[in-house]
């Protein structure tokens, strides 16, 4: 039979953007639903609802950082098809639930769901395929998380309102395992090797030696060497603390937005920051390359989310046009937030240590931004909404110094092969 000699890897590239679709459309973006719903439908306190969603968030302490080892173990088409069924059920448990025991067991599968279809898998799928365009690979498939914000933000307003939230789980539950089972089954079980292709589509003469591995996670000797590392330090408490921001406000948004612009209002507005994310990082991928200053750029990323948060805390709830515009400075930084420390990890680390940095500052970042829901519905609680938008506004100005702070000593290290080619940009 002859072989195939096209280039597979940007058909894994966009295997990836559809799970990043799903994945953040169901796990990051939809929680925010979720917790609105739940609250309006039993009447439960904000502060316990908001529980349920740091728990979601929470899982991924425990599936993170032994995610990779699961894809060698298992492979990716497996834990795929897994994290999708996990997602699904999860997803028509929230629906289902009647008392808070329940819902909670409903967020333990939905945030194994996510887990295993975040940044990690993402990063998992592309990187055997990529070594040069690795960046740009990304780029794209990340895009598919910021795409998950503008469909299914409106979209589980408008089917929960429409023919319930029970009928509208089942339905996009349905879908997704679907398609995810058809990409396990038809994409994310071929590789390079089994096609006889090297990384970016290169011929083999001139590939020979720049694959790139995905090393085992958690080893002892690395984890003490970063741990002392300002490069990683820097890197990790910018992604913890910009997450964490971002995480606390995502979650509370729609139920925020909901009485100045009603729940399919609040369902759009969330779904334009979704958009404004896919430009954000558009913008990114056309200004920026490989020997761009990466920390800086995701500091400017952090000033227009920072700018968007207060624009929200000053319009107390009142004033619609200042409450959207607030809600797209805002969203300009989303989609930077999570794949801008990726390609800083891929620019300043050696190709045998970026993806342990990778599945480290992702692991750490989730379980710290895990809280950020609880704690901002605490602080709606006892406050009021305005409240978590300046708090939000404080934790990125600290994000920010973080990046900056380690601008210094990482410059000289950056020079890998990754900053030898010029056409990096994430589009």
């Amino acid at each position: 039979m002859e072989r195939d000699n096209r280039f597979y890897g940007w058909h894994v590239v966009t295997a990836a953007f559809v799970v990043a679709v799903f994945g953040w459309g169901l796990g990051f973006y939809g929680p925010p639903i979720y917790l609105e719903v739940v609250r309006q439908t039993h009447g439960w306190p904000v502060a316990l609802v908001s529980g349920a969603v740091t728990l979601h968030f929470l899982v991924g302490l425990l599936i993170i950082p032994g995610l990779p080892f699961l894809h060698r173990r298992f492979g990716l088409p497996v834990v795929t098809f897994i994290a999708a069924l996990c997602m699904a059920s999860g997803v028509l448990g929230w629906a289902l639930a009647s008392t808070l025991l329940q819902l909670y067991a409903a967020a333990l599968l939905t945030g194994a769901g996510w887990s295993a279809l975040g940044a990690v898998a993402i990063t998992d799928i592309v990187a055997p395929w990529f070594v040069t365009k690795r960046p740009l690979a990304l780029g794209v498939a990340f895009n598919g998380g910021s795409v998950g914000g503008v469909i299914f933000s409106p979209l589980w307003v408008i089917l929960i309102h429409r023919i319930g939230f029970i009928p509208s789980a089942l339905t996009v539950g349905t879908i997704m395992v679907i398609v995810l089972g058809a990409l396990a089954v038809f994409v994310l079980g071929r590789s390079p090797q089994n096609l006889g292709q090297q990384p970016d589509g290169e011929p083999e003469e001139t590939a020979s030696g720049l694959i790139n591995p995905i090393p085992a996670t958690g080893s002892i000797a690395v984890r003490e060497s970063l741990s002392r590392d300002r490069a990683f330090l820097t890197l990790c408490s910018g992604m913890t603390l910009a997450l964490f921001a971002q995480t606390g406000v995502v979650a509370h948004l729609v139920s925020v937005l909901v009485p100045a612009l009603g729940t399919q209002g609040a369902g759009w507005a969330a779904g334009l920051s979704g958009l404004a994310a896919v430009i954000g990082r558009l913008l990114v991928g056309w200004r920026a390359t490989g020997t761009s200053d990466w920390r800086v750029i995701a500091s400017v990323s952090l000033a227009f989310q920072g700018g968007g948060c207060v624009v929200l805390a000053l319009t107390g709830g009142s004033h619609i046009a200042l409450m959207v515009s607030g809600v797209v400075l805002f969203g300009f930084g989303v989609g930077n937030a999570i794949s801008v420390p990726p390609v800083i990890a891929n620019l300043e680390f050696s190709p045998k240590d970026t993806a342990r940095v990778v599945a480290l500052i992702v692991a750490i970042s989730q379980g710290a931004y895990a809280v950020a829901p609880a704690l901002f519905g605490v602080l709606r609680q006892v406050g009021s909404d305005r409240i978590i938008f300046l708090a939000a506004a404080v934790v990125q100005g600290a994000a920010i110094a973080a990046y900056l702070a380690g601008r210094n000593r990482t410059k000289a290290r950056v020079g890998g092969p990754l900053t030898e080619n010029k056409s990096l940009a994430i589009h």
